[in-house]
């Protein structure tokens, strides 16, 4: 039991140093690999060598698939040049395998002794989590050392020697387990190395690690396409073609294993690297063959995954008619709808931050952080939209919209922002430290909370119709929105001097909160009321 406990602990140190890795790479260079894959590639070997790169630094393909997966769903990337990039990914994982069972040994406590003490004292720096990047590949490299060493007992066992030889009668079954593996460990390098680690020790036949490894391949396509079902059509059609061009190779492939074992076994090689230099060649060749069939499998992905009868939601733009730009006032509309739009996003937000404060989850049907995403998504394309017209030609009437337009775009944006972190304050210092507001400084915040969602709706009124009733009455609620949000802060205290016990638990964050919604409200009515200001000439009331 014990032996068995310490094969699990080191293979789920493999597993966490994988994603140490690839989390790292991602904090650093994130948006330069984004901006690297989003990149028209419209070559096949440069799509191809992009893949290849990107795997190799982040080791993990399902990054890689989950990234261009997005791109293809948001129309940045065509679904040929997608397909391209995932076959070199494939080629990615395998290249990483061939360098992490090099003999390594010296090299793990190196990386550990640098990268935990340059990690702790420089977390946020660049440094950092360059520092993490280190600590995970020398955690994978020790995972590896003791893997082995917790395998030496195992192979003794009579009991498991049975249970691995009775893998060997289908080699479909095989390539299913390695495949059940890899999604297991969410890792098809991690289901990789272990394979080839097996081998090493004696446990596994070749013609069984063989089949292990293409399923493993096999396993990390099933999970980029589960992964993917939170995008539309298109984003799903890549993740597809992935998962077939994987199911061709392992198909095409299983007839020849024994044969290619019967062969490989007679090379003058450890165990371990001809499972290893088999894999690499396996992919390798795979890929490089099928590269010339991305355009095919874009066809049939687009049979399989039709565009459906409905149209589906998405997090882009609907109203942003290109063909209407040399009619500004049409444009201007267009580009107007997109922001009530956000603000529908921004007051689903805002219902889910009164959840939050009411309740002790912060669980809602959209998460914060992807709503705050159909907001950044939305207001880039109105800006790029706005951009387009030139303003040159516009009417004084129509430029004070552009203006307003823009402006109210650039709020809600900000605004989306600024709740996502006040839920993540709310979570992470009242949810999770199960604190609760006193009960009249529950009432205080979901007051204000109210206010907002009212000044909110009338902010976008003002946007919409900009009458001067509406103008009126969102000058004067702003007032009383600060008004009455200096007083709660005054009441807040009030309660510290009297000691009350919640009062005093929660106040960092209470006044943070009532902080955060005086910007709130600010950024909702600035946005509509700036306009006017300008337009006012000096010394003139509107009203």
């Amino acid at each position: 039991m014990q032996v068995l406990l310490h094969l699990m602990s080191a293979v789920a140190l493999l597993v966490w140093g994988t994603h140490i890795v690839r989390t790292g790479v991602l904090r650093v260079y994130g948006a330069r690999l984004r901006h690297w894959l989003s990149h028209y590639l419209d070559r096949r070997l440069l799509a191809f060598a992009a893949g290849t790169g990107v795997t190799a630094l982040v080791q993990s393909s399902n990054a890689t698939a989950l990234l261009v997966s997005g791109f293809v769903a948001d129309g940045l990337m065509p679904l040929a040049t997608g397909l391209a990039i995932l076959l070199g990914a494939d080629l990615g994982t395998a290249l990483m395998a061939r360098v992490l069972t090099l003999d390594l040994s010296w090299l793990s406590p190196l990386l550990l002794i640098i990268g935990v003490p340059l990690f702790l004292s420089r977390k946020q720096s660049k440094a950092g989590q360059l520092a993490r990047v280190a600590l995970g590949l020398g955690l994978m490299l020790l995972a590896l050392t003791l893997i082995i060493e917790a395998m030496a007992p195992v192979t003794e066992a009579r009991g498991v020697r049975v249970l691995f030889e009775s893998l060997t009668g289908d080699l479909l079954l095989d390539a299913v387990v390695g495949a059940l593996f890899a999604m297991l460990t969410y890792s098809s390098l991690a289901a990789v190395l272990l394979t080839a680690t097996l081998s090493a020790a004696g446990v596994l036949s070749l013609p069984v690690a063989l089949c292990l490894v293409m399923g493993a391949t096999v396993g990390s396509g099933v999970l980029a396409f589960l992964n993917s079902g939170f995008y539309h059509t298109a984003g799903r059609r890549v993740a597809l073609g992935s998962l077939l061009f994987k199911l061709t190779g392992l198909i095409l492939m299983l007839p020849f294993v024994d044969p290619t074992a019967r062969w490989l076994a007679t090379l003058s090689f450890a165990p371990q690297d001809l499972v290893i230099g088999f894999y690499l060649a396996y992919n390798g060749s795979r890929c490089l063959i099928m590269l010339s069939l991305t355009q095919p499998m874009a066809r049939l992905c687009r049979l399989l995954l039709p565009d459906p009868a409905t149209p589906e939601p998405r997090q882009g733009p609907r109203h942003l008619d290109p063909q209407a730009l040399d009619q500004p006032a049409l444009a201007l509309a267009n580009a107007s709808r997109e922001v009530l739009a956000m603000g529908d996003l921004v007051e689903t937000m805002l219902e889910a931050l009164g959840n939050s404060l009411r309740h002790e989850t912060t669980k809602i049907e959209a998460p914060p952080a992807q709503l705050d995403d159909q907001l950044d998504t939305l207001h880039t394309a109105i800006k790029l939209y706005l951009a387009k017209l030139p303003r040159e030609q516009l009417t004084r009437s129509e430029l004070r919209r552009w203006g307003l337009v823009l402006e109210m775009s650039i709020s809600l944006e900000q605004g989306g922002d600024l709740i996502e972190r006040m839920m993540v304050k709310v979570r992470d210092r009242k949810t999770a430290r199960r604190r609760s507001f006193s009960s009249a400084g529950l009432r205080e915040l979901l007051e204000l909370h109210q206010r907002l969602t009212t000044n909110l709706r009338l902010g976008l009124s003002v946007f919409l119709n900009d009458d001067d009733d509406s103008i009126g009455r969102l000058l004067e609620e702003k007032r009383r929105f600060q008004t009455r949000q200096r007083q709660l802060a005054h009441a807040h205290l009030e309660r510290l001097r009297h000691q009350v016990v919640q009062s005093l638990e929660t106040s960092s964050l209470h006044l943070d909160l009532l902080g955060d919604m005086k910007r709130l409200n600010s950024l909702f009515c600035a946005a509509t009321l700036k306009p006017v200001e300008r337009e006012r000439p000096a010394g003139e009331s509107r009203f």
